[in-house]
């Protein structure tokens, strides 16, 4: 059985209590992702790789999370969906007070939204601090931002 966008929602609040903070919560998902709105009565299977990637994330900010893990959240999407994706777990990282956890090969974004960094090299940290002195360290520019 596939399952709706709202379903979806919904289900990422199972274990919730509370009716009604969990209604004002998926109406704050589809403020975040307002395609997820047009799509709500839309089989979650059949949105695009950027939809799907949205609806995770907030389906996981249903259970109000502390702490997110994100394993390559940019993987296959389009650039212009990356940068609306980052936006928003910007915004959620800074209104929502959720810490997010981002392992991404997207360098240069990651180092943008991030407050602290970790440079991993097969398995090894290799440099670690503010994102904002890792995105300008020369060496990191060069190896890992191209430029």
């Amino acid at each position: 059985m596939s399952m709706t966008v709202e379903e979806n929602l919904h289900l990422g609040a199972i274990i919730r209590q509370d009716k009604s903070g969990v209604a004002s919560d998926i109406e704050r998902m589809y403020a975040y992702f307002p395609v997820l709105k047009v799509r709500h009565t839309q089989q979650a299977g059949t949105l695009s790789g950027g939809e799907q990637q949205m609806l995770a994330v907030a389906r996981a900010l249903m259970l109000r999370p502390r702490l997110m893990l994100l394993d390559e959240p940019s993987f296959g999407l389009a650039p212009m969906i990356v940068r609306e994706l980052f936006k928003i777990l910007g915004k959620i990282n800074r209104e929502d007070k959720v810490t997010i956890l981002v392992a991404e090969q997207n360098a240069q974004l990651a180092l943008e939204l991030a407050d602290q960094a970790y440079v991993i090299e097969t398995g090894r940290i290799v440099m670690s601090g503010r994102a904002a002195d890792i995105a300008s360290n020369d060496d990191v520019r060069r190896s890992y931002l191209g430029y």
